[in-house]
């Protein structure tokens, strides 16, 4: 029997992907960025798909879209950043954000499917509301309320073959109390010495992640392009599968001065790190900025799990070899996206803070490094999945 799948905040469509992976039918979507949405679609193409914000669809509205199709797993990822362990507000409930996860309940009161699984930030099981109520413990009690069985762990992509060191929470109500909700670690990040005897495959490296692809230095890659090597590992065989052209291995448009920052870098040094004359300068000036950000433009070690890849990824990380930030294809390697997904809109946008500061919201979209940064990584799902899938 083949299971239905409807992806609520659906993003990019790395959590519905997981399930695609474990052969499940991804049916449905609901994404309110239209960007995100043209990727869904071309990845997803028998997929309906519902550009549009969730809070503003009516009851009847979501029964006519997606009831008839009767889906068997609803998915979601209602946004977190109210709940990120870097937000400063950390878990103010009048942060409109935080309010979203009702809607996801609210879809599984209408269309009554077999799972729900919800994803989100680990911080959430330390949110508490203005009465001081733990936020997990109102969304257990409203699921349980709408007749679910609850449980909620927070995973580790690395224990699922992911090569990122990446922490989500992932809360599955059931309508039958399921035996093992949660999946088997498959993989440690540990020594050869420590794990030939506890039966798990080693996690890969970044470097096993992404070292067949073309060495591409700043300003140079394509939307489209070769490949260069043949796949040199298990893990770049399965991402690749049958794809024959690479897409979205574009490198970022950096100046000379931020190329020689990134060459005077070790594996490990940030921009805090850089020579006095390479540092960061501010903004529209020829001042040198005062605010340096330990965590922006690292350069990883090829032989450790990269470091968690957020939504604005491209300023994050520095290749371990060559001398800028990863491509949005590089990044979704990290994620564990399969190559024969194509990412759609442009690279990168302009912050969305000065979009919203000038009023500019027609320009606000996800781009391919944010749609990437925010996906559930689909090897991770994968594993959810295959396991949610054997029980029902």
């Amino acid at each position: 029997m083949t299971f239905s799948v409807l992806d609520t905040f659906a993003g990019a469509g790395g959590f519905s992907l997981g399930f695609h992976l474990a052969g499940a039918k991804v049916i449905g979507a609901i994404e309110i960025d239209s960007w995100a949405c043209e990727t869904f679609k071309f990845n997803h193409p028998e997929a309906t798909v519902f550009q549009g914000n969730i809070t503003k669809m009516t009851d009847d509205l979501l029964i006519s879209t997606f009831g008839s199709l009767n889906p068997d797993i609803v998915l979601g990822g209602p946004p977190c950043q109210g709940f990120s362990i870097c937000n400063k507000n950390s878990g103010d409930l009048k942060d409109p954000r935080n309010s979203l996860f009702e809607d996801f309940i609210r879809v599984g009161r209408l269309l009554k499917p077999k799972v729900m699984i919800m994803e989100n930030v680990p911080n959430l099981v330390k949110a508490k509301t203005e009465s001081k109520d733990n936020l997990i413990d109102i969304i257990k009690y409203e699921l349980t309320n709408i007749g679910y069985h609850v449980e909620y762990r927070i995973l580790e992509a690395t224990d699922y073959g992911v090569p990122q060191i990446r922490k989500r929470l992932i809360v599955i109500a059931s309508s039958r109390k399921l035996a093992n909700p949660f999946p088997e670690i498959t993989h440690t990040i540990a020594s050869p010495t420590n794990y030939l005897n506890t039966g798990l495959q080693r996690c890969p490296t970044l470097w096993e992640a992404i070292s067949d692809l073309p060495e591409i230095k700043a300003r140079e890659g394509a939307e489209e392009s070769e490949y260069s090597y043949p796949p040199l590992n298990n893990y770049q065989q399965i991402l690749r599968d049958e794809t024959r052209k690479l897409s979205n291995h574009k490198a970022m448009n950096h100046s000379k001065r931020i190329v020689e920052r990134f060459a005077s870098m070790n594996w490990g040094d940030s921009a805090s790190d850089v020579p006095d004359h390479l540092r960061p300068i501010k903004r529209n000036s020829t001042e040198f900025s005062e605010k340096i950000y330990d965590q922006n433009n690292r350069r990883m070690h090829p032989d450790r799990q990269c470091h968690t890849i957020p939504a604005s990824f491209y300023a994050n990380f520095v290749h371990p070899y060559i001398n800028r930030n990863f491509t949005a294809r590089e990044g979704a390697r990290i994620q564990s996206f399969p190559d024969w997904y194509v990412f759609k809109g442009k690279p990168t946008v302009v912050s969305h803070k000065l979009l919203e500061r000038e009023g500019r919201f027609a320009e606000k979209h996800l781009c391919q490094y944010n749609q990437i940064g925010n996906a559930v990584p689909p090897l991770m799902a994968k594993a959810i999945a295959e396991n949610i899938l054997k029980q029902l």
